[in-house]
């Protein structure tokens, strides 16, 4: 029976038993999924156009909303219309293909925020060497180290993964196909699989938390010591989100991933757990990392009143209007 499966697909999982509950978080779920869309977009539309964020800041931040859509858009979608058709079927060449997909997504999301944070390092701790050190080379090279190590691990654990032979039960308990929901659904031995889930949650998400938490606490300690209060309460106010974010991300992942195996667990807790991973991080990584900028924000400005021009007659009146009411006063 080795390297043979005897299941042909797998059903997966919906987010509720009863109807009601199926539809409200759905339709929570995929407000969540627009939401994130619209504001993913608005990153990569005003840092593509806008000829002023051509830093590297706005090439890293490009490309995690481009990564942000597609990982969201793997489970999301897909997870809601099963629970609203009630079409849980997948084949098992879909569960592959959207199994590696999620992996690919997940470890680039995580490089790609240890990045960043290199960049935030870099900028405030060493200004005067910015521009040679995150130079347009090394940026496309971090970028292309990212994508082809994610690329190679994930396949290798997809690989290792639809090896084994599935005859316990045909039934995903999750609403996608995640890598620790099938290992439980194996009769083989997953020993190696395991092992490989450990030196990868060690090796890549692990050294990156601790990577992204040493860069922002170095960030923190060199804005202490400028004296103006509100500019550290500004490095406060943009450093922690940062690290709350991340730490949801790999805590929850940790959680679900490198728990033993059992043969008797929650799926409802599991699932919960799970949208802190494959939801929460693309929904705010838009708000936290780009949209409080004063940059983005005039960038989206002025994107909005090159395609409507209303916005910017409105803005004029308003001024015209705020001026006039001061003449009248004096």
């Amino acid at each position: 029976m080795a390297n043979t499966s005897l299941v042909t697909e797998f059903f997966l999982e919906v987010f509720a038993e009863t109807w009601e509950f199926r539809v409200l978080l759905s339709v929570l779920f995929l407000l969540v999924y627009l939401c994130s869309l619209l504001g993913n977009l608005t990153i990569i539309i005003v840092t593509t156009v806008d000829q002023t964020l051509k830093t590297p800041m706005y090439f890293f931040l490009r490309n995690l909303s481009i990564l942000d859509i597609c990982y969201l858009s793997i489970t999301v979608p897909n997870a809601c219309i099963n629970s609203l058709t009630d079409h849980r079927n997948i084949s098992v060449a879909g569960c592959a293909a959207q199994n590696f997909s999620f992996l690919f997504c997940a470890l680039v999301e995580i490089l790609f925020l240890a990045i960043i944070a290199q960049d935030r390092y870099v900028a405030i701790c060493k200004p005067l060497l910015y521009p040679v050190i995150m130079n347009h080379q090394f940026c496309v090279q971090m970028t292309l180290a990212s994508l082809l190590s994610s690329l190679v691990i994930a396949s290798v654990h997809t690989f290792k993964t639809f090896q084994l032979s599935f005859c316990n039960s045909n039934v995903v308990p999750q609403f996608f196909c995640d890598l620790p929901a099938l290992l439980r659904l194996s009769c083989s031995d997953t020993f190696n699989n395991n092992l490989l889930i450990l030196l990868t949650d060690i090796g890549v998400s692990g050294s990156c938390f601790v990577f992204i938490a040493i860069s922002y606490i170095r960030i923190l300690s060199t804005v202490l010591k400028i004296p103006i209060k509100r500019e550290r309460g500004k490095a406060f106010s943009t450093c922690v989100p940062h690290i709350i974010v991340v730490s949801v991300f790999v805590s929850s992942a940790a959680y679900v991933y490198l728990r033993p195996p059992v043969i008797t667990f929650e799926v409802v807790q599991e699932m919960i757990v799970s949208v802190f991973y494959t939801m929460v991080p693309p929904f705010l990584n838009p708000i936290i990392y780009s949209l409080r900028n004063k940059q983005i924000k005039e960038a989206v400005r002025k994107v909005m009143s090159q395609v409507f021009p209303i916005f910017e007659y409105k803005r004029n009146i308003d001024f015209w209007w705020y001026f006039r009411q001061k003449e009248l006063i004096k």
